[in-house]
């Protein structure tokens, strides 16, 4: 598990770096958090061009893609309720890629406004924050 631990690490600090960088705390946060928009559609990150990195989501099937869609690690979404979500991975295309079939992310949606959704990721004890914006349903 000690390789796991590193690997996630070194890949959450290239993967999560520009989320880090940006705003943690939104203008006008929906009240209530808008929770159930991450379990449909197409997502980006801010800053990060669809080719570097983009997500889709359906039918509780996570595929992330990157290198052009060159790459993907696929995950099924088990959702504890609206707002949390556990996302086990299932498959990966770059088996030189640190993260490994069975990782599982613990996922907290925290906050959402109009088309974004900032959510707290954790894998052992790493925990990561990312914004995703909803491009399509």
């Amino acid at each position: 598990m000690k390789h796991l631990k590193i690997g996630a690490a070194a890949l959450f600090m290239v993967v999560f770096s520009q989320a880090k960088s940006q705003s943690t705390t939104f203008d006008k946060p929906d009240q209530p958090a808008k929770c159930k928009s991450i379990r449909d559609g197409k997502f980006l990150r801010a800053n990060y061009p669809e080719e570097i990195w983009h997500m889709t989501v359906k039918g509780n099937i996570q595929t992330e893609y990157f290198n052009n869609g060159k790459d993907h690690i696929k995950s099924t979404l088990v959702f504890v309720d609206d707002c949390n979500y556990k996302a086990i991975v299932l498959e990966k295309s770059d088996k030189n890629d640190p993260v490994q079939i069975g990782d599982v992310f613990n996922n907290q949606i925290v906050e959402t406004q109009d088309n974004s959704l900032k959510v707290q990721s954790r894998i052992e004890k790493d925990q990561f924050e990312v914004v995703y914006i909803k491009v399509k349903k």
